[in-house]
């Protein structure tokens, strides 16, 4: 190993769990909420949430909201993590025993001693488990000697008849704060309390706002902002003297839209896992920020793994498909309101209008995830289609694709658990197979626009920096007349080449799904010509 690949006492981009400021670089947590909010909610003895996706940052803003509040001195305040209690599932007494032995350790670490775990073990664990949560900390509010503030984190980790318990315990202790319970509970996860559905043992269904109705008021963690993204990459600068290009931070931003654990992925993934440039006098460039991003979408690490697992979810499918689909005459307003919040509590969806997939990384990678197998199925081969000058030859390939595509429609579009966008997710498939590992697609996609755009970059050479090939295609699914279609479909791939620049050609392509209609009335190709532009129009 040469000397330049040997990095020493560095901190680095935290990818794993709360942050630690002495090793990770940190933007602070208690900047990213509204901290006069939280302490005025705090000091008024409310009990109120505190909700945001996965690995945004929750955990390390509650663990330095209690470092500030025990250092204030006012408060006796505890963080416990109760997401070992998930595995009790219906058994209320394992689940409150969890919790409970949770919080004395806990309190027990604070204080450097074992009185409480103790104490717990000799007077509680043995008591009603529908009243042992209540009687433990009403027990801890009187023996602290200060008003007890308590940060419950993962909450909605816990299931049915525990969590229903828990939630209880908590509301029938409310009207005894703050010298008999504690003055102020945060609830932390990644929903609200509200929308949580909890199915108990006997199938009934509860709502998480009956268990729990002395809630004041929800708190959503954002993402970074523009400028947070910039000073936390600023600080690697700063400690190392690599230097980011500034065209870099637009492409952050873009692929990540400020989410946490990507935002620290890609800088993770640039400045470390890219061994080439550990040697911090490389200076980090666009392309490679597109290469890092390709990385992590590849690998698929456990953020990206635990998302795509929801695809499952057919309440996440409800609102993913028509996205994907990009049917124009979808409307946002036809989504199921609780489908809707629940996809955007797990972060999938931006939490602002119009509705759209939350960033540029999970845009890419839920549609290659869909068609994952179909994509290790194909048997083209990269090979096939590229010229000498190392460029794609895209009229071969689609001229290939069609074939495929008339042969293979009906039966692969059947397998696919999105079939309303089945047409497009087979062509990105034969696509991704094809540029896997030397090139990239972007996409956009979305409901009402009709179209989904692709855009294919090719590099033509090994080094950064060097020549790409770049090829539009838009994607439709023909509604109206063939005329019609084609008359508008022209229109919008100029402007998608348009907005892209320094485009190598652009190709239309339209799906006619029209039933019993033969194929070979569906089969064309033939080019056209939109504002002096040439453009190919495949018809399939």
């Amino acid at each position: 190993m040469s000397p330049t690949n040997i990095v020493i006492m560095e901190r680095i981009f935290n990818v794993a769990g709360p942050n630690k400021p002495n090793m990770e670089y940190t933007i602070d947590p208690l900047t990213r909420v509204d901290l006069d909010e939280v302490l005025h909610l705090i000091n008024q003895g409310k009990y109120f949430v505190l909700h945001a996706p996965r690995q945004t940052g929750k955990t390390s803003m509650l663990l330095a909201l209690r470092d500030y509040l025990n250092k204030e001195g006012m408060y006796f305040c505890v963080y416990a993590n109760i997401e070992p209690a998930q595995a009790a599932r219906n058994n209320v007494a394992s689940a409150i025993s969890c919790c409970c032995e949770i919080i004395a350790d806990e309190i027990d670490l604070l204080l450097d001693t074992n009185k409480y775990t103790k104490t717990y073990e000799a007077e509680f664990k043995d008591k009603e488990e529908n009243t042992r949560l209540r009687m433990f900390l009403t027990f801890l509010s009187k023996d602290l000697g200060k008003p007890f503030i308590l940060f419950i984190d993962e909450i909605d980790a816990v299931v049915g008849d525990s969590l229903v318990s828990i939630l209880r315990q908590l509301r029938s202790g409310y009207d005894k704060r703050p010298d008999h319970f504690p003055k102020s509970i945060i609830l932390c996860g990644v929903r609200d309390v509200r929308d949580y559905r909890i199915v108990l043992s006997n199938q009934d269904v509860i709502s998480g706002g009956s268990a729990f109705n002395i809630k004041t008021t929800s708190l959503r963690m954002g993402n970074f902002t523009k400028d947070e993204i910039r000073a936390l990459y600023q600080q690697h600068t700063d400690e190392t003297g690599q230097v980011f290009d500034e065209e870099c931070f637009p492409m952050i931003w873009n692929a990540t839209e400020g989410q946490p654990w990507l935002v620290n992925a890609i800088g993770n993934e640039v400045t470390y896992n890219m061994k080439e440039n550990r040697d911090r006098s490389i200076k980090i460039i666009p392309e490679m920020i597109f290469k890092a991003k390709e990385n992590l979408i590849y690998r698929r690490d456990t953020h990206l793994d635990i998302l795509i697992d929801r695809l499952k979810e057919e309440r996440v499918r409800r609102i993913i498909q028509p996205l994907l689909a990009a049917d124009e005459d979808s409307d946002e307003r036809n989504f199921p309101t609780d489908d809707l919040q629940y996809c955007i509590d797990l972060g999938l969806i931006a939490p602002t209008k119009p509705v759209r997939i939350a960033n540029e990384i999970y845009r890419e990678i839920i549609p290659r995830e869909l068609t994952w197998t179909t994509q290790y199925t194909i048997t083209q081969e990269p090979a096939w289609y590229l010229n000498p000058d190392n460029s794609i030859n895209m009229e071969k390939l689609l001229i290939d694709f069609q074939q495929f595509f008339r042969q293979n429609a009906d039966s692969w579009i059947g397998k696919f658990d999105y079939a309303e966008a089945g047409p497009q997710l087979l062509l990105q498939a034969f696509l991704q197979r094809i540029v896997n590992g030397g090139g990239y697609i972007d996409r956009e996609y979305g409901i009402g626009r009709g179209r989904t755009d692709l855009l294919i970059r090719k590099p033509l050479t090994d080094t950064y920096g060097g020549a790409y090939q770049r090829i539009v295609l838009e994607l439709k699914i023909r509604k109206y007349s063939i005329e019609k279609t084609i008359e508008k479909g022209l229109k919008q791939t100029y402007e998608y080449m348009d907005k892209v620049g320094d485009v190598s050609e652009g190709h239309f392509i339209i799906f006619d799904r029209t039933s019993g209609k033969p194929w070979d009335e569906k089969i064309f190709h033939r080019e056209a010509e939109f504002n002096g532009r040439k453009i190919m129009i495949w018809g399939m």
